[in-house]
C-alpha cells in the first residue's frame, strides 16, 4: 500500500518498499554536527528537515518529547497514544510514527543519533528494549529529575565554546547517560506496573467469570462491573492468556457444559439453560461452533 509521504516531490530517507519513507538522523540540524539535537518543541521547531511530521513515516535514530503541555495525540506504530503534561513519549528507531498539528508539542525535545553511545550505555539504558511502553508517565519525583537531567544535558549541548570539540562531546555523552539511566529505570517500572494492573485486572475478571458465567456471556458487561473500559480488559486478558475476554468466557461454558454433559442426564435444552441459554437451538449451534461437536455427539462419545 503506497503511504501518501512518497508524494510531494523528492524527500530525504529510503522507503522500505512499502511506501512508508525512513528518515535518517538530521546531522545537519545539531549544533557542531554531534549526533545529538535537544531543543523546545512548538512553533517554529524543525523536527525534520524533510520529514512530513503530519503523516506516517519511520526514523532511524531516537526521539524522546518531556512535554510540559498537553495533552497530545501522537501515533506510534499505528497505536495511539495521549500524553499530558510531565509524560514522555519515547521513539526508538526503526518505529513508524506520526505527529499532530505540530503547533499543539510543548516541551523539549531530545533527538539522538545511533551510535552516539558506546555499547555498554547502550545495553545499560535499554535503548532498544522495544517491548517497554512508549508513553511514560513519571511521579512528581521523578518528572523533577528527569526535568534536571534534561536542563543540564541542554546546558551541555548549547555551550559549544567553552571546550574543544572532543571534549565537548565526551561530556555530552556522559550527560546524555545520566538522562537516559533515569529514563531507563522510569520505563521498566512502568512496564512492571503494567504487569501488575493487567494481572490484578484479569484475576478480577477470572472471578467475575466465574461466579456469573452462568447468566452472563457479555464482555461488556463484565467490564462495566468491574469499572475498567473494554480496552483495559481486552489487554489485560489478552496479556493472561493470550486470548480475547469473549472466547475465555466461551470457555468456561463450554467447559461447565461438556461437565453436565459427561455427569449428569439432564436434557440438552436443561443442560443450555444451566450456562446461560435460553433456547436448546442456540446453545447447540454454540456448543458445535466451539468444540465440532453437538451436544448428542460429545455426550454419545463419552458413554
Amino acid at each position: 500500500m503506497a503511504d501518501a509521504t512518497t508524494q510531494g516531490g523528492p524527500v530525504a530517507g529510503h522507503g522500505d518498499g512499502e511506501g512508508i519513507r525512513t528518515f535518517p538522523f538530521p546531522v545537519d540540524l545539531s549544533l557542531l554536527g554531534v549526533g545529538l539535537q535537544i531543543g523546545p518543541m512548538g512553533t517554529g521547531h524543525t523536527w525534520h528537515a524533510e520529514a512530513p511530521l503530519h503523516r506516517v513515516h519511520r526514523i532511524d535514530f531516537h526521539v524522546v518529547m518531556l512535554f510540559s503541555d498537553g495533552p497530545v495525540r501522537h501515533m506510534i506504530d499505528f497505536a495511539e497514544y495521549e500524553a499530558a503534561a510531565g509524560d514522555v513519549l519515547w521513539i526508538r528507531p526503526g518505529q513508524v510514527h506520526r505527529f499532530s498539528r505540530a503547533g499543539e508539542y510543548r516541551g523539549t525535545v531530545l533527538t539522538m543519533q545511533p551510535g552516539f553511545l558506546p555499547r555498554a550505555t547502550v545495553e545499560a539504558t535499554g535503548l532498544y528494549r522495544y517491548d517497554l511502553p512508549p508513553l511514560l508517565r513519571p511521579d512528581e519525583a521523578q518528572r523533577a529529575a528527569l526535568t534536571a537531567s534534561l536542563a543540564q544535558l541542554r546546558r551541555e549541548y548549547e555551550d559549544t565554546e567553552t571546550l574543544p570539540l572532543s571534549l565537548h562531546t565526551a561530556v555530552l555523552r556522559h550527560s546524555l547517560t545520566a538522562f537516559l539511566l533515569r529514563l531507563a529505570h522510569l520505563a521498566a517500572s512502568s512496564a512492571r506496573a503494567a504487569r501488575d494492573q493487567a494481572d490484578t485486572t484479569f484475576s478480577l475478571f477470572r472471578e467475575a467469570v466465574e461466579q456469573g458465567f452462568t447468566t452472563n456471556h457479555s464482555v461488556s458487561a463484565y467490564a462495566d462491573a468491574l469499572g475498567y473500559s473494554r480496552r483495559t480488559l481486552v489487554r489485560a486478558v489478552r496479556a493472561a492468556t493470550g486470548e480475547t475476554p469473549k472466547g475465555f468466557i466461551d470457555k468456561r461454558v463450554v467447559l461447565e457444559a461438556k461437565r453436565l454433559l459427561a455427569h449428569t442426564d439432564l436434557p440438552i435444552g436443561r443442560v443450555g439453560a444451566a450456562v446461560g441459554f435460553a433456547d436448546a437451538a442456540n446453545f447447540s449451534k454454540f456448543f458445535q461452533l466451539r468444540t465440532g461437536q453437538t451436544p448428542v455427539a460429545f455426550r454419545a462419545e463419552l458413554r
